[in-house]
C-alpha cells in the first residue's frame, strides 16, 4: 500500500500555499512527503490509516473552519499543543529542562480528556506529549485510545517501552509516534541517563520496528556532543535502528541544575545548523532542530503562535523552555489561558524579529522575555526560575545572545532580501 497521491498532493499544496515558499522550507515538504511514500509498506496498517487521517486530513485539510474561527479571536491559531502530564521520571539526568520535584500529577485524568476535547474543538490535532516520563501516567494509552483524531508525538527516555512491552498497544492505537531521548551512542547515552539505558533504547526502537510503529529520536545537543548528534556516523546509525525522524533540542540552562557550560557555542550552533541542512538534503532522515529551522518556521512559535505548552501543574507556559505561565488550565479554559495579555504581548514581539535564525526569546534575545515577566507578572513554573532575569545566569545568556547575533546575522544576510515573513500556515488556505 503506498501513500494516496489524493491526501498528499493537496496537503503539500496547502502547506507552500500557506507559507512554505522559500527553498528551505520547500525542501522540508519535500524530502518529508518522499521519505513517508518510501517508508509507508512497513508501517503498521493502524498506523498508516491513522497518520494519514490525523496530518493530512484533519490537520492540514478538514479545519480550515475551526482555524479561521482561532484565528479571528487570537490573531494567530496554535497548530500544536505540548503537555507534560507529569512530573515523574524513572531516570535523573543531567541538565533536564524539567527540575522535577512533585510525584504527584496535578492534571487529573478527566481535565486532560477534556482539554484535548478542547485542543480539537481549536482544530488543534497535533499533541506533542512530554514529561517527566510520559509512559509512567497509567491512563495515558486510554486517553490515546479516547482521541483517535489527534497524532500524537510522545518524547520518552524508551525504558518503559521494552519493559511492558507496549510496542504492540502503540501499532495497535496507530496514532502514537514515540521519539526516544538519545545523547549519541553507548558511551554518551549512558553517561547522561545512567548504565543500561542505551541498551534499553536499542530494545525499545527495535520492538517498535517490528511492530510497524512510526518513531524517531529525540536529541540534546551540548558542548561535547554537539558535533556527534549530527555526523554521519550517528545518522547513519538511527537509520539503521529503524527512526524515521529526528529532532534536535540545544541544550538551554533551564530546569535541572541550569550550567552555562553545557551549551553548544554559537560557533557550535552555527555548524549544526549548516550539518542539518545537509542531513535533510541526504534523504536519509527527516531531521528538524527547534533553534536551526527558523527559515522554515518563520522564526520562533511558541506563545500559541503556532504551539504552546501546558505543564505537569496546569500552567500554560509560552514554550517548554520559557517557563513563565500566567495561566492555567485547572482554572480557566483553554482558549481563554491563550488569549491572554501576556501571550498576546509575546506573539506581537515574536513577529517583529528580524532574524530567523535567532528566534528564541530565551536565549537569543532574553530581553523580550525579561520584558514580558516583568510587565505581566507570569510566575516562574520551575524552581529557580528568577534566575534567567537577573544575575549571573540571566548575565552569561546575554554574553551567549550577543555572540550569536555576530554570527547568525552574518549567516542570514545574503538571504535576508528574498526571505519572506510569511507564516507555514494560514487558516483561509
Amino acid at each position: 500500500m503506498r501513500l494516496p497521491d489524493r491526501l498528499v498532493l493537496p496537503a503539500v499544496d496547502r502547506l507552500v500555499r500557506g507559507g512554505i515558499d522559500m527553498p528551505a522550507g520547500q525542501a522540508f515538504v519535500v524530502n518529508l512527503f518522499s521519505a513517508l511514500k518510501a517508508g509507508w509498506p512497513r508501517f503498521h496498517p493502524r498506523v498508516r490509516r491513522r497518520f494519514a487521517a490525523n496530518l493530512f486530513g484533519n490537520l492540514m485539510l478538514l479545519s480550515g473552519g475551526k482555524h479561521a474561527r482561532a484565528a479571528a479571536r487570537l490573531g494567530d491559531w496554535p497548530a500544536v499543543m505540548v503537555v507534560s502530564p507529569t512530573t515523574r521520571c524513572n531516570l535523573a539526568c543531567e541538565g533536564c529542562y524539567s527540575a522535577g520535584g512533585g510525584q504527584s500529577d496535578a492534571i487529573t485524568t478527566g481535565r486532560f480528556d477534556r482539554l484535548l476535547s478542547e485542543c480539537e474543538a481549536l482544530g488543534i490535532y497535533f499533541v506533542v506529549v512530554s514529561g517527566g516520563e510520559p509512559f509512567l501516567r497509567a491512563d495515558l494509552l486510554d486517553l490515546f485510545a479516547r482521541h483517535p483524531d489527534i497524532e500524537f508525538l510522545v518524547f520518552t527516555n524508551g525504558t518503559l517501552i521494552a519493559r511492558r512491552h507496549l510496542a504492540p498497544a502503540l501499532a495497535w492505537l496507530g496514532n502514537v509516534i514515540p521519539c526516544i531521548s538519545v545523547e549519541g551512542f553507548e558511551e554518551q547515552t549512558d553517561r547522561r541517563r545512567g548504565a543500561g539505558v542505551h541498551a534499553e533504547v536499542a530494545a525499545a526502537m527495535a520492538a517498535l520496528r517490528d511492530e510497524g510503529v512510526i518513531f524517531g529520536f529525540s536529541a540534546t545537543p551540548m558542548r561535547h556532543n554537539n558535533d556527534l548528534l549530527v555526523s554521519d556516523a550517528f545518522v547513519d546509525h538511527c537509520v539503521r535502528a529503524g527512526c524515521f525522524a529526528g529532532f534536535y533540542f540545544g541544550y538551554v540552562p533551564v530546569g535541572r541544575d541550569p550550567n552555562l557550560s553545557l551549551m553548544p557555542t554559537p560557533e557550535q550552533r552555527l555548524a549544526r545548523l549548516r550539518r542539518i541542512r545537509e542531513i535533510r538534503r541526504s534523504g536519509r532522515l527527516i531531521v528538524s532542530d527547534f533553534w536551526c529551522d527558523g527559515e522554515i518556521s518563520g522564526g520562533c512559535l511558541s506563545a500559541g503562535r503556532v504551539y504552546f505548552h501546558v505543564n505537569a501543574a496546569g500552567g500554560v507556559e509560552p514554550c517548554v523552555f520559557h517557563q513563565f505561565s500566567a495561566d492555567s488550565i485547572l482554572d480557566r479554559p483553554l482558549a481563554d489561558a491563550l488569549d491572554s495579555a501576556y501571550f498576546r504581548h509575546l506573539r506581537a514581539s515574536l513577529a517583529s524579529f528580524d532574524n530567523p535564525l535567532r528566534p528564541c526569546p530565551v536565549i537569543d534575545r532574553p530581553e523580550v522575555m525579561r520584558e514580558a515577566v516583568a510587565r505581566f507578572g507570569p510566575k516562574p513554573s520551575q524552581p529557580g526560575g528568577e534566575r534567567l532575569l537577573g544575575g549571573p545566569l540571566a548575565e552569561g545568556l546575554d554574553r551567549y545572545a550577543a555572540e550569536v547575533q555576530a554570527l547568525m546575522d552574518a549567516e542570514f544576510e545574503p538571504r535576508r532580501a528574498a526571505f519572506r515573513w510569511s507564516r507555514w500556515q494560514r487558516p483561509d488556505g
